[in-house]
């Protein structure tokens, strides 16, 4: 069994709701790990920081529960994959230091005996206007080791880190989910599933909007905004599924 949740978004809101948030994800990763077998994997699909900006020999007091949680789980053999999201692209050593493989960009991988295409899903969108192709073409740029080795040289650490809070203040969402995103990742993914030799699953986040399409050419899978929903995903060797964590068990939506 492959476990996949999105959007975690720790550090969002509230002292009370990033706790709430990360205490739900520990309990549903504590459940579900001795279901995750040798070929699945726990997979986190990005944003499960609100903002994230590690240096060399200093990381957020953000999710320790959390980065206790996926040490343990790869100490113990699981496979854990971390694909950095929008919100949380900088890191450097401290997810490698417990074993989690962090997937800087788009990865075909093979899960649960699906072919699978993860990635969060903000560089799936098309471009649309000028400030959309400008993003487009920054991002790449923005996400380089060197961008973030001279933003670390050029702030020391609170004030690197206080700077990309108030950056995702202000230019941030309260969450709520784009229909128009939604839609255009969706079409990006069912293209993506109908290409040539193309993966039978593509599963994005990004969106907070939690969604299974299957059709002929496999199926677009989103585990949602756990952040507000805590909804997530599990993917079995006959197909996958999405779920609802409540009351301390995983529900079927």
């Amino acid at each position: 069994m492959t476990l996949l949740l999105s959007d975690l978004h720790l550090g969002r809101g509230s002292a009370d709701a990033t706790r709430a948030a990360e205490r739900d994800a520990v309990a549903l990763l504590r459940a579900h790990a001795p279901d995750v077998g040798p070929d699945g994997a726990v997979v986190l699909l990005g944003d499960v920081f609100d903002q994230w900006i590690e240096y060399r020999h200093t990381a957020p007091k953000l999710g320790l529960r959390l980065l206790g949680t996926l040490a343990d789980l790869a100490d113990g053999g699981t496979r854990v994959l971390y694909t950095v999201g929008n919100r949380d692209p900088w890191h450097v050593d401290l997810l490698a230091s417990l074993g989690v493989t962090v997937l800087t960009g788009g990865a075909r991988l093979r899960l649960s005996g699906h072919d699978v295409y993860l990635s969060h899903g903000d560089r799936d969108l098309p471009a649309r206007g000028a400030l959309g192709r400008l993003s487009h073409r920054l991002l790449p740029l923005l996400r380089r080791p060197a961008m973030a080795r001279l933003y670390r040289s050029a702030l020391p650490g609170d004030a690197g880190f206080a700077l990309a809070r108030a950056v995702a203040l202000g230019f941030g969402t309260d969450g709520t989910p784009s229909p128009d995103d939604a839609a255009a990742l969706a079409a990006s993914a069912h293209a993506r599933l109908a290409a040539p030799g193309g993966p039978t699953i593509v599963a994005h986040g990004h969106v907070h909007e939690a969604r299974l399409d299957a059709g002929p050419d496999g199926a677009y899978l989103n585990p949602g905004y756990w952040f507000g929903d805590r909804t997530f995903a599990r993917l079995r060797a006959d197909g996958p599924a999405l779920c609802r964590w409540a009351d301390g068990r995983a529900l079927p939506l």
